[in-house]
């Protein structure tokens, strides 16, 4: 299971896309004015007129401004309790969700900027939305597990001949051939041919390192030990493609050109094993109950909070 599985409505994809079809008239910002307080944290009214203008990018109906209002006052009482819990969802996160939401709607990053930025939402706002989503995901499944339950019990729940799930735990690096977005046109061929020649030269993780100095403005990140269910969804085929001390294929990112190394693979078997094959085969299930859960979450922050209006 990956946390972008779902992140996002399906309607929010097919407007999106058909938004990438047309010239947006721009939308003028108007002046903010607080408009709620949120357990001492405002809500501007720039805040509802940019989610006003996502709604309206989703194709909502109903009364969109209240639909608006309500939304935002839930998703500040949700970071709230996000930042309780210390939950913590990094810029990289939440920059490579937004830049896969692009590239599956078959637009650049550039693009996806350009839709947000003319038709109001900008994407300051929308990359707000994903990450308070991420957040709250998290939130919702801690819940979960301590109302439903616990570690043990999805091992239990697992075990078919006594003895405890295992999959593929993978020890990553992310190789990453750097394009500068203004001479992207001009390189990207070329870098394209340089990974390939670097995925071959690069045997083991050990001497990656030493291997990329040879080549200028490449960068390679440890990624440590990765469980196959947490493989984000760009690599898992070529992960599993792949064998131990060699590279996957690379891929075309906002970055540049990219690839990762697999040092090593073991089976692992272990409680965390079990409880993250255990949620990958409710999600399969369907996501109503975390739905239904995730509502009433948010039922009970809004009957502690003191919402103020202005």
């Amino acid at each position: 299971m990956t946390i972008f599985k779902g992140l996002l409505s399906r309607a929010t994809v097919v407007a999106l896309t058909v938004a990438a079809c047309f010239v947006v008239m721009s939308v003028p910002v108007q002046s903010a004015e607080i408009k709620y307080v949120v357990n001492k944290e405002p809500i501007t009214s720039y805040d509802i007129q940019r989610r006003t203008a996502m709604l309206r990018l989703m194709q909502r109906g109903g009364n969109i401004r209240q639909i608006a209002t309500d939304e935002m006052i839930d998703q500040v009482l949700r970071n709230q309790e996000v930042r309780r819990l210390r939950i913590s969802i990094s810029n990289q996160q939440v920059d490579s969700a937004y830049e896969r939401f692009a590239k599956s709607n078959g637009m650049s990053v550039r693009q996806m900027d350009g839709i947000l930025g003319q038709s109001g939402v900008t994407k300051e706002h929308f990359k707000a939305f994903i990450r308070s989503q991420m957040g709250w995901g998290q939130a919702v499944s801690q819940r979960s597990s301590a109302e439903n339950r616990n570690i043990d019990d999805a091992v239990r729940a697992m075990m078919q001949d006594g003895q405890k799930p295992s999959t593929t735990e993978y020890v990553l690096q992310q190789v990453i051939l750097v394009v500068p977005e203004r001479e992207r046109r001009s390189i990207l061929s070329r870098r394209k041919r340089e990974a390939q020649t670097l995925r071959q030269q690069m045997t083991s993780c050990d001497t990656s390192r030493a291997v990329a100095a040879t080549m200028l403005d490449v960068s390679i990140r440890d990624l440590g030990r990765v469980l196959e269910p947490e493989l984000p969804p760009e690599w898992e085929k070529p992960v599993k493609a792949a064998q131990s001390g060699t590279a996957t294929s690379s891929i075309e990112t906002e970055r540049g050109v990219e690839f990762l190394l697999i040092c090593s693979t073991r089976q692992a078997s272990d409680d965390k094993v079990a409880q993250l094959l255990y949620q990958q085969e409710q999600a399969e299930k369907g996501g109503n109950q975390q739905d239904a859960l995730g509502a009433t979450y948010t039922a009970e922050l809004r009957k502690r909070a003191q919402i103020v209006e202005r």
